[in-house]
């Protein structure tokens, strides 16, 4: 850093090192936090793409059987009659600064929306696994895109640490050092320059 080594200059640097010891401090916490909240989001969709697998595997068995006991064709008919899921909802949080979003199911149905006199055990568990299996893909679908915005902040919070832990912080120590070099050097020229002088002086009354 090109600085002119004065008192002024010295104060100010000092300053704005300061500032950036500050500032790699709370974004080391920011990432901190951001990673813990990660591993969980993680841990979380593992054990939701579990669970979904399990429902889809009894939702299609229960979908089978219908098909074999009703009917293809019957099965199509009462599903065109389902009406379309509308009860998620989605919301935003922040996450030290960073907005994710949180789903919110209003009033979640799961009761049979059709007439089960004229269907059969089978076509109601696929009905309520299928129902199911839509819910947790609106989960799963709502933490990947929370671990996606958060690990893209993580990444620009990590570039932000490197920039100060390598380079602004070293600049400044290094720039406040040579000034101070500087400085204490000047002093002592000064220094030196007015014993000689008091030496002349001496010399001179004598």
């Amino acid at each position: 850093m090109s600085v002119a080594p004065t008192r002024g200059n010295l104060i100010a640097l000092k300053e704005r090192l300061s500032l950036a010891l500050q500032g790699y401090d709370l974004l080391e916490r920011k990432r901190t936090v951001i990673m813990r909240e990660l591993v969980s989001l993680i841990e979380e969709a593992r054990k939701l793409q579990e669970e979904l697998l399990k429902v889809f595997e009894k939702a299609y068995r229960s979908l089978q059987r219908a098909n074999l006991d009703l009917g293809i064709e019957s099965v199509e008919e009462y599903a065109s009659g389902i009406s379309e899921f509308s009860a998620l909802k989605i919301v935003f949080r922040s996450v030290m600064g960073v907005e994710v979003p949180e789903m919110e199911i209003e009033g979640f149905d799961t009761e049979i929306p059709y007439e089960i006199y004229s269907t059969n055990a089978a076509l109601d568990q696929a009905y309520l696994a299928f129902r199911k299996a839509l819910e947790l893909v609106a989960k799963v679908a709502v933490i990947e895109n929370k671990v996606y915005r958060l690990a893209y902040e993580a990444k620009k919070v990590k570039k932000r640490v490197n920039a100060l832990e390598n380079v602004v912080i070293p600049q400044l120590k290094e720039t406040i050092k040579y000034i101070q070099d500087t400085l204490e050097e000047q002093e002592r020229e000064e220094f030196f320059k007015i014993k000689r002088l008091k030496e002349r002086v001496q010399v001179g009354r004598r």
